[in-house]
């Protein structure tokens, strides 16, 4: 049994900005020599999501909607100045599981990871790979 960790950083714009990460986890994959196995994405952040989806403009036009409507931006909540933000972050998972297969994502033909800002204003954000599994086989190297 192999574990690697990996992870790697970027910036958001703020609210709803929404960050394709397939690429970036992909290459952690690859790079930890595992074939068969699982990769464990993580957030470690409160106030945004990884969403695992098509990347679509106007599925992503409808989840930003989709989230305001769930949890507007209102001065009636009692957690001071951002409030929505945890809401809407707490409606979905701060991780994402997917398989490994042949040292790559075994993700579905229009799936893809991306992470969504829930937080007003910009912000650097971290994202953790973990992957394990069996090593790739010297046949397939």
């Amino acid at each position: 049994m192999k574990v690697h960790s990996a992870s790697f950083t970027f910036d958001t714009e703020g609210e709803f900005d929404i960050v394709e990460i397939t690429g970036r986890v992909d290459e952690a994959v690859k790079d930890s020599g595992v074939g068969e196995g699982i990769a464990v994405v993580f957030a470690g952040h409160a106030t945004g999501v990884i969403v695992l989806n098509e990347y679509d403009y106007a599925l992503l036009e409808d989840l930003r909607a989709f989230m305001e409507r769930l949890a507007p931006e209102s001065p009636g909540y009692t957690h001071p100045v951002n409030a929505d933000a945890h809401l809407r972050s707490m409606l979905f998972t701060p991780s994402r599981v997917i398989p490994v297969h042949d040292g790559r994502l075994g993700l579905g033909t229009w799936q893809s990871l991306y992470w969504v800002e829930a937080e007003r204003r910009p912000r650097r954000r971290r994202v953790e790979v973990t992957v394990i599994g069996e090593p790739v086989s010297a046949d397939k190297r």
